[in-house]
């Protein structure tokens, strides 16, 4: 007789169960599950049809069933007992049940959120949690039957899937919808907008979350009205108060206002013709020991009159940092429109010091006044003369070694000076 094995069958599939034997003789052959027969010989003894003898003496169960799992022996009726036991395992494929069972559930911001995926089948699901998003795919989140979220706010939000996989068959997945209920939350396109007689503007509010929230506009806490210059409209959770042909009143502190059950947010845009602060465009390294070309740009519609330059160098050597007098210079400037609403401008700053490092900062007026000034600049001088090859193979080699950024306030002028003559004597040592 064969050895017995151990067998797997998916539920619903067939499964067939050998038992070889050679010169039975005269003995009869049965199969056994437990105490009842199943056949004697070529007659079946159970009433199961699906039960049937094939090859032979093989034993086939078609459709197979949970019940079906267990030992068949294979059995000679003599006196020698001699016995074939095969086992058969029945796998499952993986099914989920959830809570909630409506599959979607609502809370307040802050609270706790329990959902519960619950899964069996045979070997015994392995369970995964994901957030499924739209633009970024789904994020892994747990490997648990439950997933607690907790001290929610609008984040968390969303669609959740819980998937069941035990490698029978197809893995099976389930989404629970999440909705937080909050009060607005408001962000703003831009805080501070750039605007000019007889120009169109438009000032964004953003709410997030619950797109059913109500809007309201204000100008210096006045309600706003749609007029024949003004109007307000919303593309999903984009709200929008445009205004055409920009007049004088118009200037001022304007405001968006969501409300919605739980509460009411609040979020202000200042809408000025100042000019708006400079960008700087230089590079922080200069070409030159005595001089800097500083190039920014500022945006303004209306013609710059007067710009305001400060410029400092810092004192620095291994252990402190101590930032010298402000030169303040008036430029008349030199206007150049880079687009419809910015200027872009240059200033050389000459009489620097060699092998030193500098801050500057700019400000600039129109007809509607000052300008906020702008954040530092921070830019340093060369300490040698090179050819035009030896600065190019300088500026190279300090870029590749990641050198991009001004200095921070921890970088003396010692560690600067060091690191150019590296760089000469790698050259040097690269031309011989």
């Amino acid at each position: 007789m064969t050895r017995g094995h151990l067998y797997k069958a998916i539920i619903g599939d067939s499964i067939e169960l050998p038992c070889k034997v050679k010169d039975l003789g005269s003995y009869v052959l049965l199969w056994r599950r437990g105490t009842s027969v199943l056949t004697a010989a070529n007659l079946m003894v159970t009433r199961d049809p699906r039960f049937k003898l094939v090859e032979g003496y093989n034993l086939q169960i078609a459709n197979v069933k949970i019940q079906d799992a267990g030992d068949y022996i294979c059995q000679i009726g003599d006196n020698e007992s001699r016995d074939q036991v095969h086992t058969l395992e029945i796998l499952v494929p993986p099914t989920i049940r959830v809570v909630p069972q409506n599959r979607q559930i609502t809370a307040r911001k802050g609270s706790t959120v329990t959902l519960e995926c619950k899964a069996s089948g045979n070997p015994v699901p392995a369970i995964y949690w994901h957030k499924k998003d739209a633009f970024s795919g789904s994020s892994h989140l747990s490997e648990s039957p439950t997933l607690l979220l907790e001290r929610v706010d609008r984040h968390h939000a969303g669609v959740y899937q819980c998937t069941a996989d035990n490698g029978v068959r197809e893995s099976v997945h389930v989404d629970i919808d999440v909705t937080v209920l909050s009060p607005p939350d408001i962000t703003v396109e831009k805080t501070w907008v750039h605007a000019s007689e007889g120009f169109d503007i438009d000032l964004v509010c953003i709410v997030h979350g619950d797109v059913n929230s109500e809007m309201l506009w204000y100008q210096n806490s006045f309600l706003l009205d749609p007029t024949d210059r003004r109007s307000m409209y919303s593309r999903g959770d984009k709200y929008t108060l445009n205004i055409r042909n920009f007049q004088q009143s118009d200037f001022g502190n304007y405001s968006c206002v969501a409300d919605n059950a739980l509460g009411r947010t609040k979020k202000y845009i200042e809408v000025s013709g100042r000019p708006g602060p400079a960008a700087f465009q230089s590079p922080a390294y200069s070409n030159y020991l005595d001089r800097y070309n500083l190039t920014y740009t500022i945006e303004s519609i209306p013609p710059l009159d007067e710009i305001k330059l400060l410029y400092r160098k810092l004192m620095m050597n291994e252990t402190y940092q101590h930032p010298g007098s402000w030169e303040d210079t008036i430029l008349v400037p030199t206007l150049t429109r880079s687009d419809p609403t910015h200027f872009i401008m240059s200033h050389v700053i000459r009489g620097l010091s060699p092998n030193s490092v500098y801050e500057v900062m700019i400000q600039a007026r129109n007809v509607h006044g000052w300008n906020e000034i702008s954040d530092i600049h921070q830019f340093y001088t060369r300490n040698f003369d090179l050819t035009p090859n030896e600065l190019e193979f300088v500026m190279s080699s300090i870029s590749n070694s990641g050198y991009r950024k001004p200095f921070s306030s921890e970088l003396s002028v010692r560690m600067l000076a060091t690191c150019f003559m590296l760089v000469l004597l790698s050259f040097s040592l690269a031309n011989r």
